[in-house]
């Protein structure tokens, strides 16, 4: 049998064929599109059209290079960028474009909500969470303060991922994994929590599909689409998730002990809990996951972000950037990157900048400058991990996925950083893969199968072991002092107001 995974993210969207009868990847196509050009400072906004056109484009390449096998297809996954405001009329035709996760311009709205509620760690102990801007919550605030016309006009809000599943199969629905990323959701009863909501509006309670199980199906493919396609009746559309919850399952992070580390634009770093795991300083995001466990999640918004300014500063390619890295001995000859160049989320710097420390005439070379970006990002993260373990999160292993982890020198710097063996997956397709590991999961449910999502992840989840790295003692209490030495100084400079 055969299932699509969709990954429809901030610069493109990836559809793959899972072969659940050989567990390969059998065909894929990758679309990409831009954000709206011209809008302030702080404005990340993109038309929801150009999902849809993306997605099916790329599902038509894929059924063009399965052919005839096409009515093997039983369902459909979509993951989806997190945080982002999707909000539709009476008519179910979208408003304005979406505001995005990485969209920063609600920085005052958040400070209306901590104004309100006694501060973020007063939200945190309501509902699970800070509300930061990436969070749909300030989007929302924004948009009735901003555009009060367009705010009157809702009749339903939903998140990227759930407007696909709308395209795809007429429902308007929002699973446990995407809601807890809104901020206005109470990840420990995995409902909305009205006193934030009611906040924004007393009215908007009611525009908010139903929280349901991420293992239950959005629905059906609408017939106008099977019928386009060409594929078999009763398509099952899975409830689908956050691009985050469905790379935990496309990297097998389902149990408590797995950690998955993106090192992509941004960076994020989760795992899988049992119960939730709620940080009272706010730098972890208590989310749900898509396989009814709970996320807990720190996500920088500067990796290869950071790294891609140094290589185009430095006129190299991905292989003289490496090697360059390579090149430079560990901690860069005392350089230190602080690489808040977008702000930055964790530490919530908004409005942060990127710092280069301890500069002389001895260490201000191209490569210690390489390889301060990449351990500054890095160590970023390493941060994150630390916070993990503060709130009493054990781990074995971290799974490396997005373009950074390529790198094999920066694989061993994360390595070094984390203090614990780092792997990476003998496929690229991450949160795709998920997409459609989890549509398996859903189908086999609504044909009354009943097969486990572990069971599922065994079979489709392959480590690659030759891009195995264990950690440097020696190094990793470098980066153990550097990283108490980046968290002083990011502190310092922002209570200064320098930062």
């Amino acid at each position: 049998m055969f299932y699509l995974g969709i990954d429809s993210g901030t610069q493109s969207t990836k559809c793959i064929v899972l072969d659940t009868d050989n567990w390969e990847v059998i065909a894929s196509s990758q679309s990409a599109y831009e954000l709206i050009p011209g809008l302030p400072s702080g404005h990340l906004e993109q038309h929801p059209r150009d999902w849809v056109d993306a997605m099916e484009k790329t599902i038509a390449a894929c059924l063009a290079q399965i052919g005839g096998r096409r009515s093997a297809i039983r369902g459909i996954g979509v993951s989806g960028q997190q945080h982002g405001l999707v909000v539709l009329d009476r008519q179910g035709e979208v408003i304005r474009p979406a505001k995005l996760w990485c969209d920063t311009s609600t920085a005052a709205q958040c400070e209306e909500f901590a104004s309100e509620f006694g501060g973020q760690k007063a939200i945190t102990k309501l509902a699970g969470n800070a509300i930061s801007p990436g969070f749909t919550a300030s989007k929302l605030l924004w948009l009735k303060e901003n555009e009060p016309r367009h705010f009157a006009a809702i009749e339903t809000v939903l998140l990227p991922h759930d407007y696909l599943n709308f395209w795809l199969t007429g429902e308007k629905t929002m699973e446990f994994g995407d809601a807890s990323g809104t901020g206005l959701f109470d990840i420990r009863t995995r409902e909305w929590c009205r006193k934030l909501v009611d906040f924004i509006d007393p009215d908007l309670m009611g525009k908010f599909p139903v929280p349901q199980s991420s293992g239950a199906a959005a629905g059906l493919l609408r017939e106008e689409l099977r019928q386009r396609w060409d594929l078999p009746a009763n398509i099952v559309v899975s409830a689908g998730g956050g691009d985050n919850m469905m790379g935990a399952i496309g990297t097998g992070n389902i149990t408590p002990g797995v950690v998955t580390a993106s090192f992509g634009t941004s960076g994020t770093l989760y795992a899988c809990s049992d119960s939730p795991v709620i940080d009272p300083e706010g730098d972890v995001a208590a989310f749900c996951d898509s396989a009814d466990h709970w996320l807990p999640l720190i996500c920088t918004m500067n990796v290869t972000v950071a790294t891609e300014q140094v290589r185009a500063l430095f006129g190299w390619d991905h292989e003289s950037l490496n090697a360059a890295v390579a090149d430079a001995a560990p901690g860069a000859g005392g350089i230190l990157f602080l690489p808040y160049l977008n702000g930055e989320r964790t530490p919530n710097l908004p409005l942060g900048t990127g710092v280069l420390h301890g500069l002389t005439t001895k260490n201000m070379a191209p490569k210690n400058l390489a390889r301060a970006t990449m351990e500054g990002v890095t160590l970023g993260l390493g941060y994150g991990l630390r916070r993990f373990a503060d709130l009493g999160l054990t781990l074995s292993e971290i799974r490396l996925t997005g373009g950074g982890s390529k790198s094999a020198v920066w694989r061993q710097i994360a390595a070094d950083v984390f203090g614990v063996p780092v792997v990476c997956l003998a496929t690229a397709e991450g949160a795709a893969l998920g997409a459609a590991v989890q549509a398996a999961w859903a189908e086999s449910h609504v044909r009354g199968q009943g097969v486990t999502l572990d069971s599922l992840c065994r079979e489709a989840v392959v480590l690659d072991p030759e891009s195995r790295c264990q950690p440097n003692p020696s190094n990793h209490a470098l980066y153990t002092a550097l990283l108490d030495r980046q968290t002083a100084i990011t502190r310092q400079l922002h209570q200064s107001g320098h930062l």
